[in-house]
């Protein structure tokens, strides 16, 4: 591997984002004594309010179904723990990578993917609605708590890793990557890249690649955890997906009659453990032939480094195929979601038709606002309700609310 940077008693590769490097904030602050950027960005983080609404938005099961489901919020603490250990093992920025871990999921609707999707359908014609983009939003406008800026003014090197985790949003060129080949990069991608270059064009640091599989890992061992533990599946089902094979024979090998509930949690820290395993071995293997001399040289690779091997990659998708057959289009899961698409969509329908009966202060100044501001405004309310609100909401103004229980 190559050399070292020494920051007191801990050392990072010289390809890890240096915290005393930063490219700054866009409304500029002075240093704190005790604590590097992103350390700050991660205090701020934790004490948002959109970061403690996560507790009670669907990961997957809705919040009705039980208190042992994983919510946005437990997801998140389970993402920062790993991507955490992968910036270790890799010599990374720790906190720049838990930093992006614990900031992933701030955009995202109340009521998990079903809330995303309706969202999304709601807002076309006036460009869509994507959580990152969101989440970027959040952190960039808002969140209102500061006497002199909107957001929480994060470091330019967290606004990067929070948009781009997943790899360039524009090609060299400038036309859009990804999911938004086709259309154009989000309204506040857009909005706020005007204001600073987040250099869109290029992969992000090694600590927002740490921080996306990481996010990977997680919802992968966790799903199986919350499908195995809500009946959708049987453990013996997951023999036919090999990579779940090879660990069930493994426990089953070690412990024979081992309880279920024990047997579960075999399977799932088995599971995390050969990733985040394979990651590392990867990431390694990727550095050394690179030799990056820096940060930089991570950006403008042209390629994702932090990732999984090919014979991981493989068996992650049988995983995600299983779990997408097996939980996600289940009857019980899609029960739920079709009842909760209501509430969102209906949520809608009636704010854009009625500005004036959101709370303050979403009603507030909406004269002259325009179509497209108008429906922005009521995207941004119903982004950010917990599904508890959204339900609350939904009573408040309609007489059919669904009942999830």
């Amino acid at each position: 591997m190559t050399a070292d940077i020494g920051f007191g008693a801990q050392a990072l590769a010289v390809y890890a984002q240096n915290p005393f490097e930063s490219r700054g904030r866009l409304y500029p602050e002075p240093e704190s004594p005790t604590r590097t950027p992103f350390q700050r960005d991660r205090d701020r983080i934790i004490h948002s309010s959109a970061f403690r609404r996560l507790k009670h938005k669907t990961q997957v099961f809705v919040y009705h179904e039980g208190d042992h489901f994983r919510t946005r919020l437990t997801h998140t603490i389970e993402v920062s723990q790993i991507a955490r250990s992968l910036a270790r093992a890799l010599r990374l920025d720790e906190d720049l990578a838990e930093c992006l871990a614990l900031s992933h999921d701030l955009g995202h609707t109340p009521f998990g993917h079903e809330g995303e999707d309706v969202m999304h359908e709601c807002m076309a014609p006036f460009g869509g609605f994507d959580h990152n983009a969101q989440s970027l939003r959040v952190v960039t406008h808002l969140e209102q708590r500061y006497a002199e800026f909107d957001g929480l003014n994060l470091a330019w090197e967290t606004l990067e890793g929070l948009v781009k985790h997943n790899g360039p949003l524009l090609d060299p060129d400038g036309a859009p990557l990804g999911k938004f080949r086709n259309s154009e990069l989000p309204f506040a991608i857009r909005d706020y890249a005007a204001r600073q270059d987040l250099l869109l064009s290029t992969w992000p640091s090694a600590e927002a690649q740490a921080a996306a599989i990481a996010d990977d890992i997680a919802y992968d061992a966790h799903d199986l955890d919350d499908g195995l533990r809500a009946g959708l599946f049987a453990i013996e089902d997951m023999r036919e997906v090999p990579f779940l094979a090879d660990i069930l024979s493994e426990v089953d090998g070690k412990y024979p009659g081992l309880e279920e509930s024990r047997r579960i949690h075999e399977i799932v820290r088995r599971s995390i453990t050969r990733m985040v395993e394979d990651v590392i071995r990867f990431g390694m293997q990727n550095l050394d032939e690179l030799a990056p001399k820096s940060a930089n040289d991570i950006r403008m690779a042209g390629r994702c480094l932090v990732g999984f091997s090919d014979a991981m990659t493989t068996a992650e998708k049988e995983v995600k195929r299983f779990l997408f057959a097996r939980v996600y289009r289940h009857e019980d899961v899609l029960a739920v979601r079709r009842l909760v698409a209501r509430v969102v969509r209906d949520l809608f329908t009636r704010f854009i038709s009625e500005p004036d009966l959101m709370p303050k202060p979403w009603n507030v100044g909406l004269e002259g606002l325009g179509e497209e501001a108008t429906a922005r405004r009521v995207c941004d309310y119903i982004a950010g309700m917990t599904d508890r609100y959204a339900i609350e909401e939904h009573r408040r103004l309609f007489d059919d609310t669904p009942d999830l229980g």
